[in-house]
């Protein structure tokens, strides 16, 4: 359905997470790069979850930005940077589980505004849960864009 505006975008894509220091740090990781369309997946340990026991919704949200915030990369140009400007996360089910699955793929992509979602799913022994559902807008940054 979309078209990258790069040919090796998932060369790019990868090259941008390798250097992508808080999804490193949570333990995230990439698992499948389609253009307009990222998913990943995280082993859940115990500084993800919170006082109660359940999934720490500021892990939820984080990944929610990064699986839609990636979609969105995956149809820029090279030199194109993208930027959260708005993220909203409902929170569905709480967090419960071992394992967390997220999808993040693009609704809207225009000139300087990707409108994105992103669905976050626990799984626990052999059932999985929607816990999260988030929509975001990010806005293009172009080099020019950027003062140093």
């Amino acid at each position: 359905m979309w078209k990258p505006a790069e040919k090796d975008f998932v060369e790019i894509i990868r090259k941008k997470i390798a250097v992508n220091r808080f999804m490193h740090y949570l333990g995230f990781t990439i698992t499948k790069i389609e253009a307009g369309e990222v998913k990943g997946e995280l082993d859940l340990v115990k500084h993800h979850m919170q006082q109660a026991d359940f999934l720490h919704g500021g892990v939820t949200s984080t990944v929610a930005d990064i699986v839609a915030g990636f979609a969105a990369f995956t149809l820029l140009k090279r030199n194109q940077n993208i930027v959260t400007v708005d993220l909203r996360v409902s929170y569905l089910n709480p967090g419960l589980g071992n394992k967390l699955f997220a999808k993040g793929f693009v609704i809207k992509a225009g000139r300087k505004l990707f409108f994105c979602e992103a669905e976050i799913w626990m799984k626990d022994k052999n059932k999985k849960l929607l816990i999260a559902k988030s929509s975001g807008t990010f806005a293009v940054i172009e080099p020019e864009d950027v003062k140093k």
